[in-house]
């Protein structure tokens, strides 16, 4: 139970502060007004106690299944998975490295920093008369260089969060080409409610499906020709949004036996600059997916764009990018001092149940609907205004002399906790 309390206090400082920079940071403007607890108490839990922060993403999800209605329970949830980079000054942050980051801005491809890995859950909700994905990041871990590949922690936190979305029709895992590996797909053989979207290699090896058997003597063969991306395909008469699709089913060696959907998209219908994308789930199992969307491509999907569905899904994936800005722009996520590993990826897990929660609360609670149109930062903001009025009228009635007799502050204070919207 103190370790339970100490860590929901940090949670509550982080919302009242709008921010996190550090836990000392937290303690001295906000948690050592609240609390008797000592600086040293929110390290040692963070860093020490035997809480198992890999549990708080199944709460999480637990909790956002619950807020899918009954009208889109048949809809597909979706996972993404990928990893993100936070550079640090210093270099006695524990799993500290050089790493490569192709989107670094600070003139070289090289930071010194960590690595994490995360992942998400997209849920469909109601938005007024709107059907839309809620999109909510569920827990990160640091990858270190001489442990597991990031495709090992990746599939880790898949196995984790199975689990809580056994009772889910259809659980659609979206990456990019860095995670189309063995690791990460096979996983699709291990969970029967579980098929993968993702980009891979352009030079990914593709077959033809296997030709009927001959009847003749020896073995058949497992696969047909080998199939190239540009010329292989027939891509679309014209242009659906920016690009000429082309679609097939293919063989992989990634995927094993199974058949899967071949994408690729081109700037021109000739397959020059293509990009090849995987889908295990078929369009047939997603008929009914569009029929509320109002956004295109989906409400332009008519018999003849059927069959480009699952290619459309893959944009979903984006969520994950739009998150990593957030948390990092408004919610401290780089900020972090405490050099523990477990203490690290303790705080960055604290700061997204922060974050989740100013997400979750408008669809759970109607008196706080109107903050669904909002950004979680301005809901946080009023949030933070209350919570900061309710410490000080604590504070208040607390330390108040009991010989203060005086019946005009007694109205005047009454008249101010009324505009607040208390009454007597």
């Amino acid at each position: 139970m103190p370790t339970i309390e100490t860590l929901f206090l940090l949670v509550l400082s982080m919302l009242a502060l709008e921010s996190a920079d550090s836990i000392r940071f937290l303690y001295q403007h906000f948690l050592s007004g609240i609390t008797e607890k000592s600086l040293n108490a929110f390290y040692y839990a963070c860093s020490y106690a035997k809480a198992d922060y890999s549990k708080f993403m199944n709460v999480t999800a637990s909790m956002v299944l619950k807020l899918i209605p009954d009208s889109l329970k048949l809809q597909p949830v979706f996972l993404c998975i990928d990893d993100t980079m936070i550079s640090k000054f210093g270099k006695k942050f524990e799993d500290v490295s050089i790493l490569f980051d192709h989107a670094a801005h600070n003139g070289s491809n090289y930071l010194n920093g960590h690595c994490f890995v995360s992942i998400m859950l997209c849920v469909p909700v109601w938005k007024g008369n709107k059907s839309v994905y809620l999109s909510l990041p569920l827990g990160y871990r640091i990858w270190k260089k001489k442990e597991a590949s990031k495709l090992d922690l990746a599939a880790s936190l898949m196995r984790q969060v199975m689990p809580s979305l056994s009772g889910v029709k259809n659980v659609i895992l979206l990456c990019d080409s860095w995670y189309a590996k063995k690791n990460l797909v096979r996983m699709v053989d291990e969970y029967e409610n579980l098929d993968i979207i993702c980009n891979a290699r352009n030079d990914s090896v593709i077959y033809d499906l296997a030709p009927p058997k001959s009847g003749k003597r020896g073995r058949p063969p497992k696969h047909g020709k080998r199939l190239s991306i540009k010329d292989d395909f027939s891509f679309s008469e014209e242009k659906i949004g920016d690009y000429y699709i082309g679609v097939r089913r293919v063989l992989s060696n990634i995927f094993g036996e199974r058949e899967v959907l071949a994408f690729v998209t081109s700037t021109g219908n000739t397959g020059s600059g293509g990009r090849l994308f995987f889908s295990t789930v078929f369009p047939e199992q997603l008929t009914m997916f569009c029929a509320w969307q109002e956004k295109a491509p989906f409400n332009q999907t008519g018999s003849e764009r059927m069959k480009y569905i699952p290619l459309f899904l893959y944009g979903f994936r984006w969520n994950i990018e739009v998150s990593y800005y957030e948390q990092k722009t408004f919610w401290s996520l780089c900020n972090y001092m405490i050099r523990s590993r477990n203490g690290i990826e303790m705080l960055v897990n604290l700061i997204t149940i922060s974050y989740c929660a100013m997400k979750i609360l408008p669809y759970q609670d109607v008196s706080l609907k109107e903050y669904q149109d909002k950004s979680v930062q301005e809901f946080r903001f009023v949030l933070s205004s209350q919570i900061r009025e309710q410490v000080f009228y604590a504070h208040f009635v607390k330390n108040i002399e009991n010989c203060i007799k005086s019946i005009p502050f007694i109205n005047t204070l009454k008249r101010l906790l009324q505009q607040q919207g208390y009454y007597f």
